[in-house]
């Protein structure tokens, strides 16, 4: 396995949409290990290919404690949603900040598994809001898109200024 860079806003290449996996095969359940331990290393819950720069539809994702239920969603899609939830959310690609985003309270998601066998998944609270999260990076979606264009523009001039100082 293999720490992977994670990608930082404003990145442009964290806009960009990814593709559905054609093939799940060794390779792609290599970078779902791969992306797992990226994510535990950081640390974090949920990890998006697109966050690595692999513009592939591949998520990982574990809101247990002890690390012990990592989830491998491979072309998920969201069949069904209802309630809404407003959570403070964080994201390692915008490190150091948390915002207030409202999303769906409980989902249904379709997906592939790192085998390659389709499954469905009904998600509520924590785990709703991270996949919904991780899928907004497939679409080159950040959650500071959710926030004020005076909010995202602070945002952004902080951590170029962080990543300036640490370059």
């Amino acid at each position: 396995m293999a720490l992977l860079d994670i990608l930082e806003f404003p990145d442009a290449r964290l806009r960009t949409k990814a593709k559905a996996v054609q093939d799940v095969d060794g390779r792609i359940a290599q970078l779902a290990d791969d992306m797992l331990e990226t994510m535990y290393a950081a640390p974090g819950i949920g990890l998006a290919a697109s966050q690595v720069n692999v513009h592939k539809r591949l998520i990982v994702i574990d809101v247990s404690e002890d690390k012990s239920s990592p989830l491998v969603l491979i072309n998920p899609e969201i069949v069904a949603r209802e309630g809404e939830i407003e959570t403070n959310e964080g994201c390692l690609s915008i490190p150091g900040f948390y915002e207030p985003v409202d999303r769906f309270l409980a989902i249904t998601v379709e997906a592939v598994d790192r085998e390659g066998n389709p499954f469905s998944i009904d998600a509520e609270e924590l785990l709703a809001v991270c996949i919904q999260h991780e899928m907004d990076h497939l679409e080159g979606k950040l959650f500071v898109d959710y926030l004020s264009s005076t909010k995202r523009q602070m945002i952004r001039k902080k951590l170029l200024k962080l990543q300036k100082q640490g370059s």
